[in-house]
């Protein structure tokens, strides 16, 4: 690809082909309230090829809840002309270095970093608003001194708006707010300098130059952006920077590496830096919560409390669902859930709710706004949110007011069988979990045979959680997989493993049936029950033949269902020993497979001294067998075998000394959990 080629190519989610940039555009028009778009009288965006488009915010509004600018702004993405071919030619010759920082040491890489900013002097925010230029920026912060990174931060002030509407230059900053993040603690320990780095290496007298701190450039921003807030929401470039500000702020996790879904980076844009080696901010302190300084969270307070009155109800409404300002409303009610401000009448949920917090009356536009809403692709991403964050009081509400009656009708469109699943597993009480059972039961085989297991394994969460409903929830499981005899329930694992009623069950060959992964799932969890929940499974296990359950080991699914018995803190050790004697003589056979050594390591975890040395010979009469095996290999080093070869005293001895680390933890937690029964027993006798 030429250069010309190169120039044409846009960045992450934002690129694409003019078409599909159009069809953005259009969508964002058609749920957005006219006050957040540009009135085609005044303005004619230029075609998408001629270059970025322009941003218009309509201060004709003379309604005095809503955010305006002066009459004569028009906001339009910064642009400061076209690199120098000298420079950009330079920095994609240090891109090639930054994409491998092999440094021979400390002061060299410090050298590079100083060369290619005093190289750039001048043209930082120019190479912001470019293509290529944009994306070395991001590469070089990261290799970056704090100093260095504060300056480029001050830089961007005086163009803030325009630069954050930029599909170039917001990435930029969200790399800055990202790096920010993690500075903001350092700097409160006075661990920054306002010295350049290298100054001392080159040994050259320089000077100091103060720059603001971490925190007074974030408390600029967020007074900078705050009049702008419902314009930036609405725009697609700008919207992703405030999501990353509001966690900042709010001193929130900001990407979580144990679940993609909660990363602040769409797929489509976390491809586009793999595939231009460029690497996520991935510092532990992003996936945690950070102490912040007390300025920063009495700004966040005053940016929710500013928001929360200025945006109108048709601002708020259109947000819900708009695939650009969604993600950011949902974050901002995360964060007033958490203050306490959510469900108060007139804030930002009841505007969304169309009044329904403030006034639960029957009211026929409101019923037809939200079932709308239920349906919606992104709407129902919105109510999701807010099940898992409403009261007791409005769950009932909501549910009593549009889903009641409705569930096993929702449950199964393919778009709001989502939002049932967020209202079912965030039940807030048993009297709630138990109406929604009873609600659900006479669907339960529709679903688990008809593509929506995920109802059912909603339902299984929330009694979990709440430590209710297990028997009711048994029930409706008999009930849609078809078993009404007792006799029959000795094949309940067979059923839900391979998801069939058990009339279809008794006359499929066995052999030919295939595991179904949601199956797996919902035994897993019926196994977390509380109390005796987990016996129906345990009984219906150890009714099959054990040569049926031990093949089980050996498949992807299965192995996950019998690693789950032998793991649960629910079944008593003498369950599990049954388990275990099951699979004796088997162990070096089980430790080869891919899956069946998983199988061997929750045993050896569950097993005591007897039973581990029983496992260890078994493990060493097979020794070559085993070795063989790359799985076998782990098995070997988890056990220690090696050692036990040579110093059988000594393994016993630590092994001994672990159990008694084991025991003493259980007994901690126990007697910490204790009381708290007790003095729940005699709170409600005093009650009575």
């Amino acid at each position: 690809m030429g250069e010309d080629g190169k120039r044409k190519t846009r960045r992450g989610k934002r690129g694409g082909d003019a078409k599909k940039q159009k069809d953005i555009e259009a969508s964002t028009e058609t749920v957005l309230p006219a006050s957040l778009t540009a009135p085609s009288t005044e303005y004619t965006a230029p075609p998408m090829d001629s270059g970025d488009s322009l941003f218009y915010f309509d201060t004709g509004s003379k309604d005095e809840n809503t955010m305006n600018v002066d009459k004569e702004d028009k906001i339009s993405p910064a642009s400061y002309g076209l690199v120098n071919p000298d420079l950009q030619s330079y920095l994609k010759n240090c891109e090639t270095m930054l994409d491998d920082p092999k440094f021979e040491s400390i002061e060299d890489r410090i050298i590079f970093v100083n060369n290619v900013y005093e190289e750039m002097k001048g043209f930082e925010l120019q190479l912001t608003t470019d293509h290529e230029g944009s994306r070395i920026l991001e590469k070089l912060f990261r290799i970056s001194s704090e100093y260095q990174i504060r300056r480029f931060f001050s830089l961007m002030r005086e163009d803030t708006i325009r630069l954050v509407i930029h599909r170039f230059s917001s990435h930029t900053i969200q790399t800055l707010l990202l790096l920010s993040a993690v500075a903001l603690e350092r700097e409160a320990h006075g661990e920054t300098s306002d010295l350049a780095a290298g100054a001392e290496i080159e040994g050259e007298d320089e000077v100091r130059t103060k720059m603001p701190t971490f925190e007074e450039l974030l408390l600029e921003l967020v007074n900078t952006l705050t009049p702008q807030w419902a314009f930036l929401m609405a725009n697609e470039y700008a919207s992703h920077i405030l999501r990353v500000l509001l966690l900042v702020l709010a001193g929130n996790p900001i990407e979580d590496q144990s679940n993609p879904k909660n990363s602040i980076k769409s797929k489509r844009s976390a491809k586009y830096v793999e595939d231009r080696n460029g690497e996520p901010i991935n510092h532990p302190s992003l996936s945690i919560q950070r102490k912040i300084p007390d300025s920063l969270t009495d700004a966040l307070d005053q940016l929710l409390k500013t928001t929360d009155s200025s945006i109108n109800d048709l601002v708020a409404r259109g947000f819900t669902t708009s695939r650009v300002g969604s993600p950011v409303l949902q974050q901002m009610l995360v964060l007033q859930s958490k203050k306490g401000t959510l469900e108060q009448p007139g804030s930002l949920l009841d505007k969304c709710l169309l009044n329904l917090v403030s006034d639960p009356t029957e009211n026929a536009r409101r019923d037809s706004a939200l079932k709308l809403m239920i349906d919606d692709i992104v709407g129902s991403h919105f109510l999701q949110k807010v099940m898992e964050l409403a009261s007791p009081k409005l769950l009932q509400t909501l549910f009593e007011r549009y889903f009641c009656g409705r569930l096993s009708v929702l449950s199964m469109h393919p778009i709001s069988n989502f939002v049932v699943q967020s209202l079912l597993s965030n039940a807030k009480n048993e009297r709630q979990l138990k109406t929604m059972i009873a609600e659900i039961q006479p669907s339960v085989g529709t679903l688990l045979f008809k593509q929506r297991p995920g109802v059912v394994r909603a339902l299984l969460d929330s009694c979990i959680r709440l430590r209710a409903g297990s028997v009711e929830i048994m029930n409706a499981l008999y009930s849609g997989l078809g078993i009404s005899a007792l006799d029959e329930r000795k094949e309940l694992i067979n059923l839900l493993a391979f998801l069939m009623p058990y009339k279809e069950f008794v006359n499929a060959d066995y052999d030919q049936l295939p595991f179904r992964i949601q199956g797996s799932l919902i035994i897993q969890l019926v196994l977390q029950l509380p109390g005796d929940g987990h016996e129906p499974i345990m009984n219906s296990f150890f009714a099959q033949a054990p040569d049926r359950m031990y093949s089980w080991c050996k498949d992807p699914s299965g192995s996950r269902i019998i690693e789950a018995i032998i793991s649960s803190e629910h079944i008593p050790l003498a369950t599990k020993r049954q388990v275990l004697d099951q699979y004796s003589n088997k162990y070096a056979d089980l430790a080869i497979n891919k899956y069946g050594s998983h199988i061997v390591d929750a045993c050896w975890k569950v097993s005591d001294m007897p039973y581990k040395e029983k496992i260890m010979i078994e493990l060493i009469q097979r020794e070559m067998l085993v070795q063989d095996s790359p799985f076998g290999r782990i098995v070997m080093r988890n056990c220690r075998v090696e050692q036990y070869k040579r110093r059988a005293d000594e393994w016993r001895e630590r092994e001994r000394s672990l159990q008694k680390g084991k025991r003493m933890f259980k007994d901690i937690f126990d007697s910490s959990s204790t009381p708290n029964k007790r003095s729940d027993k005699k709170s409600k006798k005093s009650k009575k």
